[in-house]
């Protein structure tokens, strides 16, 4: 989450819980700061001064490739932060290159049939404030948050998604206190049943006014009804009792009918990543556990980050990819985490891929490409990743970083295939079902 005025990245997923669809995914004005906090180094402004400092990552270091083997134990097989559309697909087509058309091919396993022709589309879905994106397909309507810098949250909604590029944005959240009135980044959008029912929660990042966010913290806040425009209330600030400091980027994953809480904190010259079980969508019951450090040569480009974890689980495999290095540069990308093990609290559970998984494409001049979500297609027959990413190698962690959307597929080991981010001249196939 660093940021030049906020931070940058992205986190979020869609996970099952019982019999209710869970769904679990930094932005920056142009502060100059490092991600680094104030005096601690917890912050997350971009601009020029970057962390030093090289890190020990604490989780196993997974083999090359997309993935480890061996995957471990999800509960749903859903993709992404779509709530509606039936089962989620296992197959849509990684878009690459800068030319052409790309998009859905069928589910696997299913074989929908084409009834003829889709519209098409190009990225992005915004002109400027597209930074950590979120998106959800629920009810007939795309959803769409993002960071915004500001001291509201803010969703557009729309029926296709093309007409989220003119869809008003609704503001639903403003600051109603002084330690958390301002600076929100990274909101993310899930529908979890708790005590309260089945309801919308608006997971995000907020600190009190002015461009020192050393003091940001995650929160959360609880719709009256299905609705996820709102209204909304305030429900609680979310942290660890014994590490109570500077963390963003929260997000919910539910393995084996359990809620565990996703985020990014500082540890020394490290931005890490951390789990913690939950006893309800807004209380860790337990103590984080660091499942990721910057350790690879790819993490570290101008700052140690690892940041924005957004769970993906598929056929019974549970993945988290994560946001590294600074985004003040364009070699911010994505990286992913395997569940190898049967218990998510213990780091050596988690694999690590060798490789970065999504990255810049200066051939489409696509740079900086993270902080990113999933959402499912209409039809449920495809999966779909939304990022934000700037246009030009200069550009940092500000309000002109874009959101972006493209399918993907999968590999024959279970492991996601993002392919490259496609250029904004590419043509995009419509998701399924529109």
């Amino acid at each position: 989450m660093l940021v030049a005025g906020r931070h940058c990245r992205s986190w979020v997923l869609s996970l099952v819980l019982g019999a209710g669809i869970w769904l679990t995914h930094c932005q920056s004005q142009t502060h100059t700061a490092a991600h680094a906090p104030s005096a601690d180094g917890s912050a997350r402004d971009a601009g020029a001064s970057a962390h030093a400092g090289a890190a020990a990552q604490s989780g196993a270091s997974g083999s090359g490739g997309l993935g480890a083997a061996g995957v471990a134990g999800s509960d749903a097989s859903i993709t992404g932060s779509a709530r509606d559309g039936g089962a989620s697909g296992a197959g849509a087509s990684a878009v690459s290159g800068s030319g052409g058309t790309a998009g859905g091919a069928g589910a696997s396993g299913g074989g929908a049939v084409d009834a003829g022709p889709r519209a098409t589309f190009r990225n992005p879905l915004n002109q400027k404030e597209g930074s950590d994106p979120w998106l959800t397909y629920y009810k007939g309507n795309y959803y769409l948050t993002a960071t915004t810098w500001s001291s509201e949250l803010s969703v557009r909604k729309s029926a296709t998604i093309d007409g989220l590029k003119t869809a008003t944005p609704v503001t639903v959240w403003t600051g109603d206190a002084a330690a958390r009135c301002c600076n929100f980044w990274a909101p993310e959008l899930h529908q979890l049943t708790g005590p309260s029912g089945t309801r919308w929660y608006l997971y995000y990042t907020a600190g009190p006014t002015g461009t020192d966010t050393s003091n940001q913290r995650n929160h959360v806040l609880e719709s009256a009804g299905d609705d996820p425009l709102g209204p909304y209330s305030y429900k609680a600030r979310i942290f660890d009792t014994n590490n109570d400091s500077w963390a963003i980027d929260s997000s919910v994953v539910t393995i084996k009918g359990s809620l565990y809480f996703l985020f990014s904190a500082w540890e020394g010259s490290n931005q890490d990543l951390f789990i913690a079980l939950m006893s309800n969508p807004w209380t860790m019951s337990g103590s984080r556990v660091r499942i990721s450090q910057p350790t690879y040569t790819w993490e570290t480009s101008l700052a140690n980050v690892n940041e924005g974890p957004v769970a993906l689980q598929h056929d019974g495999h549970t993945f988290i990819t994560y946001s590294a290095s600074a985004c003040w540069g364009p070699d911010y990308k994505l990286g992913m985490l395997t569940l190898t093990g049967t218990d998510p609290l213990s780091a050596a559970s988690w694999t690590k891929t060798a490789t970065p998984v999504f990255q810049r494409a200066d051939a489409n001049s696509a740079y900086g490409p993270g902080h990113n979500g999933f959402f499912t297609s209409p039809d449920g027959t495809e999966n779909w990743i939304v990022y934000h990413a700037n246009t030009s190698a200069s550009g940092v962690c500000d309000t002109n970083r874009t959101t972006r959307v493209q399918s993907f597929t999968w590999n024959s080991d279970g492991t996601p295939h993002f392919g490259a981010p496609v250029a904004l001249t590419t043509d995009l196939q419509v998701p399924s079902g529109e």
